[in-house]
């Protein structure tokens, strides 16, 4: 979607006619020089064909059409023989850095609130031989504690470098690690250590504190705990039963220990035992074997295009999320470095990093990076408030520069001289050098992909794959430039369509095949663990004893191969009159309206209309106000009946813009503003929506929508 044009008619045509003079002279010769020919070739090429000819034939990557991948390096067909062989080849190379911490303060708002604000020096980089090391001591000691091999240990922890190590010693042992989301409610993290029947734990000071102590009365089988931290943790106050170590001990435990022989694994062992963040109700544990990791790693190396161990990764999404282990584990078997980060010190504009001093990214300078939508969101609108408070030249320029930039690269163009001169500033966000974004979690808008892909000068490729698939399923190709597609199957894996009547879809259908995406392959996991009716009723085995997963969502093939998302089973609510209103997409096309952070589209079958609550831009919402005259504190601003149906207004621009039908745009809205985070419990750490915990939230309001009170 390009910008408007604004400005003086006189210099917007001498603009395009510089460009179209600059485009004549140096086409031709860029042309040859770069192989766009051949980058363009790739694109428009097919990239995944059926396996035979019948309807609902799985479709293959043509690189896999005979024979699926399974494994990365010959012999390595468990987690811990491929960290060994990292370690023998690429032994002194960086592979774990975090960042010194320097200062920290408190910083008082001007509305009284306490901010921490952090300074933060150079990266500190441990070795592939350390982590080894370091990995194989920690195993040591917990087993010298009693940790058994094939005995669940579980892990509390945020986003760091111990997390890593702790995995890598456990895939080391034969530890089947149990990940619990930081973020986790009481409720949810005393279910999945009961159930799991952990006796070891590995954890962090701060979520020790906050919120691990309350619950250990509860969890009557829990006996030890291992604190991340440098600085030991109050050992009082805890029951009788339960011993806190600090991991450094644990490790010079087993740094005394002779090490015989390691209790390996088989492939086929559980290697994690993955939570869900639990967007529809409590966490289910997915089992999840070394074997079905390493097709999964193995499916993404082979799309992620020249990954070596030149390449840099930034870790900040929860490593308890499937996405950000997968991406993890993907960069360090190709011996590339991963250093450590945050939400909230990833840019130098991150709220706890100070003003003045530097981000992450501005520090570490990835090549590499995974993000959720709604980060992606965000970054898309700071970058636009920005252009909107420049001076009317240089929006003029910005948004002449966006266009042509985007009618370029929609032809498989890029762009050097506009990299250079206007875009410059804004790919520094991430530090300058990113290559390749990768986005999954939820469905990433076009607009906001065709922004990314402008504004940071590298491919934004959008990713499908669930838990359950080891996040593995499809991501799009560096030379794909498409939006709204999630590019075709991994070479480790096949997708099906299946019809699904209700719906009105089916693998027959014209012009493309379309139907609930079912994901077949070494990378489908082991089923549910401890709920063997649930596994049953979403893993299914064929005639020829490949596992299928039936993921809930429906898609659609185009004639390269290439799938799309197009709805969700489960968001598809029947309204009164008998119409389909599919949530998600309505969702995701409202969010591309300025005026709205996060939209939850809500709709009753036995009413005729769609109702939402918005989380609002706050700076956007306040210039709305301000223009209509309307002041007062953020609370009464988004209970103003007035702003209400302003952003009514805008939704319903935004949406025919969409080409959504009426009876999917919301009638009704209620303002929330409090933004929806993983704390609140109103989404979950990939920011996926909990609709039951947001309709409970919301009842009276949906029952004043709905004209019940």
């Amino acid at each position: 979607m390009k910008l408007k044009e604004d400005g003086n008619p006189i210099i917007l045509y001498l603009f395009h006619g510089v460009i179209w003079l600059y485009s004549v002279i140096i086409f031709i010769p860029w042309y040859i020089l770069s192989g766009a020919g051949q980058k363009l070739a790739k694109a428009h090429r097919v990239k995944a064909k059926p396996v035979n000819d019948d309807s609902g034939s799985p479709y293959r990557s043509v690189n896999s059409q005979h024979c699926l991948a399974s494994v990365l390096y010959p012999g390595c067909d468990t987690l811990g023989k491929v960290f060994e062989y990292c370690r023998t080849k690429f032994k002194d190379n960086d592979c774990l850095g975090t960042r010194e911490l320097l200062s920290e303060e408190d910083e008082v708002q001007t509305n009284g609130k306490v901010f921490k604000k952090v300074i933060l020096g150079q990266y500190i980089w441990l070795s592939f031989e350390q982590v080894y090391q370091q990995a194989l001591e920690l195993g040591c000691g917990l087993a010298r504690l009693g940790q058994k091999p094939k005995k669940n240990i579980a892990i509390f922890c945020e986003t760091r470098a111990e997390w890593m190590i702790t995995a890598q010693a456990c895939f080391l042992h034969n530890f089947p690690l149990v990940t619990l989301y930081s973020t986790l409610g009481g409720p949810a993290i005393k279910h999945a250590i009961k159930e799991a029947e952990v006796t070891h734990i590995i954890t962090s000071k701060e979520l020790l504190k906050t919120k691990l102590k309350a619950i250990l009365p509860e969890v009557p089988k829990l006996q030890h705990i291992v604190v991340v931290d440098d600085k030991p943790a109050v050992s009082s106050g805890y029951p009788s039963n339960i011993t806190v170590h600090t991991m450094a001990a644990v490790q010079a435990l087993g740094f005394s220990t002779e090490i015989n022989e390691l209790h390996k694994p088989l492939p086929s062992d559980i290697a994690v035992i993955m939570y869900t963040s639990g967007s529809t109700g409590i966490p289910k544990g997915v089992m999840i074997s070394h074997a079905n990791l390493i097709a999964g790693v193995t499916g993404m190396s082979e799309r992620v295009h020249n990954l070596t161990d030149k390449d840099t990764y930034i870790g900040y999404l929860p490593l308890a999320h499937v996405l950000e282990l997968s991406a993890e584990l993907t960069c360090l078997s190709h011996g590339g470095r991963v250093g450590y980060s945050s939400p909230q010190t990833l840019a130098d504009q991150s709220t706890k990093i100070k003003k003045g001093s530097k981000g992450d990214a501005s520090v570490l300078k990835p090549t590499l990076m995974a993000a959720v939508p709604e980060i992606m969101d965000r970054i898309y609108k700071n970058v636009m408030n920005k252009v909107n408070a420049m001076s009317s030249f240089q929006q003029t320029l910005f948004v002449l520069a966006y266009n042509y930039k985007l009618e370029q690269i929609s032809k498989g163009y890029s762009t050097p001289l506009c990299d250079r001169l206007v875009f410059r500033k804004v790919r520094s966000l991430l530090g300058g050098k990113t290559r390749l974004i990768l986005s999954g979690g939820a469905p990433l808008s076009p607009a906001t992909q065709r922004f990314m892909n402008v504004c940071l000068c590298c491919p934004v490729g959008q990713g499908y794959g669930l838990t359950e698939t080891c996040g593995a399923g499809a991501i799009s190709e560096v030379y794909d430039y498409s939006t709204g597609r999630v590019g075709a199957p991994l070479v480790c894996c096949e997708i099906k369509l299946k019809d699904w009547a209700e719906g009105g879809y089916h693998n027959t259908d014209k012009p493309y095949p379309r139907g609930e995406i079912l994901i077949g392959g070494q990378n489908v996991t082991m089923g549910y663990y401890k709920n063997e009716a649930k596994s049953k009723e979403d893993f299914i085995v064929d005639k020829n004893g490949q596992r299928w997963f039936c993921t809930g969502d429906i898609g659609e093939f185009h004639s390269d191969g290439c799938l799309k998302i197009i709805d969700r089973k489960k968001d598809l609510v029947k309204l009164q009159a008998g119409e389909y209103v599919s949530l998600g997409k309505v969702e995701s096309a409202l969010k591309n309206s300025s005026l709205i952070d996060n939209i939850c589209v809500y709709a009753n079958s036995d009413q005729s209309y769609v109702i939402g609550f918005v989380v609002p831009n706050q700076k956007e919402l306040m210039a709305l106000a301000e223009k209509k005259g309307i002041r007062g504190q953020w609370e009464d601003i988004c209970n103003n009946a007035e702003i209400e149906k302003e952003i009514l207004r805008e939704i319903t621009a935004v949406a025919v813009t969409a080409e959504l039908e009426k009876f999917e745009v919301p009638a009704k809205i209620r303002l929330s503003p409090e933004p929806w985070t993983p704390e609140t419990g109103l989404v979950t750490d990939a920011f996926k929506l909990k609709r039951k915990e947001l309709k409970n939230h919301y009842q009276d309001d949906i029952e004043r929508m709905y004209g019940g009170k």
